[in-house]
Parts: C-alpha cells; sequence; structure tokens
C-alpha cells in the first residue's frame, strides 16, 4: 500500500516534492492545495488533483502525510498545529529561535488530535542537526563549526528586492575558505561572524536609481549585511536571469574534538553537502520524513517530533532485514 501524500503550497518547495514523490515507488501524490484558483494552477502529476486550501477538510481520510511548503515567517506557525488536526505533517520550519515555541504548538494539537507532526525537516534544520548531534555525542570534549554555502539565500535576496530602487536581485553566501582551512587543522579558532562568511550580491536597479545610495544600503542592512564583508554586483535583468536564475545552496558542518587521557589526539568529522537546488534537495528530505511519519502514525504512536526523535530505519522504503544485509 503506497503512502498517499498531499502538498499544501506549490512554489519552489511544493513542486521539489511533486519531483521526490516520482522518484519513491511507495509514495503516490493525491493532491495538491492551493491559495491561488485551482484552475489556474498546473501541475506535473497527472493523477493528482488541484483543490483549493479551502477544501483541505474533505481530505482528511484520503492523505496518509500533508507536506506543508510555506514559509516559516508567516506560513508554518498557523498551519503546521491547524493541520495536524487534520493529518499527519511535515514541515521545514527554518527559524531557529522558535523552534521550541512551535515543537510545543504542534506538540498539544498533533497529541489532541491522535497525528504525528515532524518539524523543521529539511538540511539546515534537518540533516545538518543530526550530524551536529552525532558529533557532539561522539566527541564531548570539541567545538562545533558550521559554514552555509556557496549557495543563494533566499531570505538575504527577498531583503534586497524589499529596498525601494531595487527591481531584482539574488544573494550568495560564501564560506571563507582560510576559516574552514583553520578548522579543518584542529586548531579550534574563535571566529567571528565577518570572518566565517562573506556575501555577494547581483542588483539590478530601476532606471535612474542612484546605484552609490543602494549600495550603502545593503552594506549597512542590520541582522542581513552588517556584519559581512559584503560585494555589491549591479547588472542587467538579462545578466541576473542567464546567470543567477538557479537555487544552489550547500555547506559544512564540522567537529573538532580530542580524545585520551592527556588529550593528546585529535579528531575531526566534517559533513557537507553542495547542491544544485536547495528546494529539490529539501523536498527529498521531507519525503523521507513523511515515510516516517506515516509508520510512527500506524504504530499508533503521536504528537509532535524533530529528525532527532526519528530512527534511520524509518526513513528507509528498505526493510530492516535488507538494511542490515546491505548498508550496515
Amino acid at each position: 500500500m503506497k503512502t498517499r501524500i498531499g502538498i499544501l503550497g506549490y512554489g519552489n518547495l511544493g513542486r521539489g516534492v511533486e519531483c521526490a514523490v516520482r522518484q519513491n515507488d511507495d509514495m503516490e501524490l493525491v493532491a495538491v492545495f492551493t491559495r491561488r484558483a485551482p484552475e489556474t494552477v498546473s501541475i506535473l502529476t497527472e493523477s493528482a488533483t488541484v483543490c483549493s486550501v479551502d477544501d483541505v477538510a474533505n481530505w482528511k481520510d484520503k492523505i496518509d502525510v500533508m507536506i506543508l511548503c510555506g514559509g516559516s515567517a508567516t506560513d508554518l506557525p498557523n498551519q503546521t498545529p491547524e493541520y495536524v488536526k487534520y493529518f499527519n505533517v511535515i514541515d521545514s520550519f527554518d527559524t531557529h529561535a522558535r523552534i521550541p515555541e512551535h515543537f510545543a504548538n504542534v506538540d498539544a494539537a498533533a497529541k489532541e488530535n491522535s497525528h504525528i507532526g515532524i518539524i523543521s525537516v529539511g538540511w539546515d534544520p534537518g540533516m545538518f542537526s543530526l550530524n551536529r548531534l552525532y558529533a557532539n555525542a561522539i566527541l564531548p570534549d570539541g567545538k562545533d563549526y558550521t559554514f552555509w554555502g556557496k549557495g543563494v539565500s533566499q531570505g538575504h535576496s527577498d531583503a534586497l528586492r524589499r529596498i525601494d530602487g531595487v527591481k531584482n536581485a539574488k544573494q550568495y553566501t560564501i564560506p571563507v575558505d582560510s576559516a574552514l582551512e583553520a578548522v579543518r587543522t584542529g586548531s579550534n579558532p574563535e571566529l567571528t561572524t565577518r570572518e566565517k562568511h562573506t556575501r555577494e550580491c547581483f542588483v539590478v536597479l530601476e532606471e535612474g536609481t542612484d546605484a552609490a545610495k543602494i549600495e550603502q544600503e545593503i552594506k549597512t542592512m542590520p541582522n542581513y549585511f552588517a556584519d559581512y564583508d559584503t560585494t555589491v554586483h549591479f547588472i542587467s535583468e538579462e545578466e541576473l536571469l542567464t546567470n543567477h536564475s538557479g537555487i544552489p545552496h550547500g555547506g559544512f558542518v564540522l567537529r573538532s574534538g580530542v580524545t585520551g587521557w592527556d588529550k593528546e589526539n585529535k579528531h575531526l568529522i566534517e559533513y557537507s553537502l553542495k547542491l544544485d537546488s536547495n528546494p529539490e534537495f529539501t523536498s527529498s528530505v521531507l519525503i523521507a520524513y513523511a515515510r516516517a511519519a506515516h509508520r510512527l502514525a500506524s504504530e499508533g504512536q503521536s504528537g509532535c517530533k524533530t529528525v532527532f526523535d526519528i530512527a534511520p530505519a524509518y526513513l528507509s522504503a528498505k526493510s530492516g532485514e535488507e538494511l542490515r544485509a546491505s548498508m550496515l
């Protein structure tokens, strides 16, 4: 019996989930829910239905796992606790500071309605979180480092586009090579925000806009660019579309630690990702955890979970016997 998947929100992430479902033989997409007029939304899966989000309650018994593809700022804090009343759900909530609050809200609603809700699924939070946990457990005497990029930061790109006079823009987060190499030597450097990453902006201006004024506004923007060495390039819209239309990303999680009675031996754990498409990779992680959510629900479990709570075997389409024979 295939896991019946629903997608709520059909942007970059929703489209990625649709593709990921196609690559997993034990999954089927049954419906896509949208805030737009359903007749204006064209999807790739011929057997699936496009529905208004207002009709979601009518699908209560027809979907095993609903994958929520909204944004973390305003969508998911409301959507996840609401839709876990009707379905087992997965989200990719990535506002790190608000995860405890989000967990509590989803947990209460999930338990009350006997459903599973898995939150903050993706690569960070998600796969990077797991690697930080494993590394800390194995090397308790050590130090963590996370580097993001090179890749497009969708949040920072959006911040650029909100500046008056900016027509379009993309921003890349880039790890500083010398900082990364210093960590790899095991010297456990103390690194400031500015020393770990740089930011590179490609900006298309509205006609007649003062470029120098815009550049100054970008470089001094608090919480986004003020704490980083930032380079701004002004380019044509054609060049932006030709050279910067993708959404690549990636990064590194490292832990440098020591063992031995006198801490005489150094060790370095490193996990890295290089992604052509940030939303498509995130979607692939979501689908693996959708499989886990369906299995947990089938066992009668309920409540909110994170990637820390899910045994690895629950993510795989293979049986325990197959996993032990082929991967252990």
